[in-house]
């Protein structure tokens, strides 16, 4: 007779042990964010990412932390953009062709010679910023914090003066920046589109003899070994940005989403003026290994910037809207009047 209470005992002692051991509904579960770089390892970026995620771990007690793949290894910006929305990874370091991809008038930023100091782009950020966070987040993502690759410039294996030069060598051209295409295809340069990490490769073969990059870049994806010229001349501003999944931030704890926007924001902002830096050291770096720099005259620079401008004239309205262009103008305007 007592044998059915002896099992219902035992059962309920299972059960019991069972209980303590699932997590409860309200415990909060460990969240992994993947993220997707170009940025090789050993760069400054990465060494800012792998402090951020230190920071957030501790200021999260481990319940949120970082994943990161550098170096392209998941492919370039279109692929972190595809893996992005299949739910591969949840966020991503993007320049402005990526940027662009999610909210189109980012392509402002790929309009060569806009800006002429960072000090302008930093001005038109803290007057437009809220505006290019309310266009990410309309398309489902979140911009954690804002940075910067630097002015790019060209690196060649024959001197580039002039457009001339330009069009008797094998020019490359990013597969993500349809603006650049355009441009050259103005310029009448006949371009070769590469993924990012298959230029060094094209500079090993020959397939290409001009790249561009901001100074700290060519260093850190070593295209300045390949390279024996740089033009100083600084051709476009390239924006940088992370930006994650507005689904996976929503899912995290709302005391965590302010962590992790307080973290970011203020290392990516360190970044910012750390990248700065290492591009005024990068340009000696480089003169020091035996790259030449090449000066044009004020005329032959002219030259590049009226074919720049025809182009942007036939891609206004089409990508970025000519309101939003004549604002981010209307802020370089004042910022130049007040600052002369």
């Amino acid at each position: 007779m007592q044998r059915p209470a002896t099992v219902i005992g035992v059962a309920m002692g299972i059960i019991a042990c069972l209980l303590m051991l699932s997590p409860s509904p309200g415990a909060a579960k460990t969240v992994v964010i993947k993220l997707a770089t170009l940025a090789p390892e050993g760069s400054s970026w990465i060494q800012t990412f792998n402090s951020i995620n230190d920071e957030i771990k501790q200021k999260t007690d481990g319940q949120v932390r970082c994943k990161f793949y550098a170096g392209g290894v998941l492919g370039d910006e279109k692929d972190m953009l595809r893996k992005m929305h299949i739910g591969q990874i949840h966020a991503a370091a993007l320049t402005s062709a990526g940027l662009s991809a999610i909210f189109n008038e980012m392509d402002v930023f790929q309009i060569p010679f806009l800006f002429e100091a960072h000090q302008e782009v930093d001005f038109v950020l803290s007057r437009m910023d809220a505006f290019f966070r309310k266009g990410f987040d309309d398309n489902q993502y979140v911009l954690l914090g804002w940075s910067e690759a630097g002015f790019v410039r060209l690196m060649s294996t024959q001197p580039v003066t002039t457009l001339a030069d330009l069009r008797k060598l094998k020019v490359w051209t990013w597969e993500d920046a349809p603006m650049t295409r355009i441009i050259f295809n103005e310029a009448n340069v006949a371009a070769i589109p590469l993924s990012v990490p298959d230029v060094l490769v094209g500079l090993q073969t020959g397939l290409v003899d001009v790249v561009y990059a901001p100074p700290s870049g060519a260093i850190s994806l070593q295209w300045f070994t390949k390279t024996r010229y740089i033009t100083d001349v600084n051709l476009i501003y390239l924006i940088g940005a992370v930006v994650i999944k507005k689904k996976v931030f929503n899912e995290i704890a709302p005391a965590h989403q302010k962590i992790l926007m307080d973290v970011w924001q203020r290392q990516m902002s360190q970044l910012k003026q750390k990248i700065r830096n290492e591009n005024l050291e990068a340009m000696q770096v480089m003169v020091k290994q035996g790259i030449k720099i090449i000066v044009p005259s004020p005329d032959q620079v002219a030259e590049f910037k009226k074919v720049s401008a025809k182009a942007v004239q036939r891609l206004e309205g089409e990508t970025f809207s000519q309101k939003v262009l004549d604002e981010v103008n209307a802020h370089i305007k004042t910022y130049r009047e007040n600052n002369q």
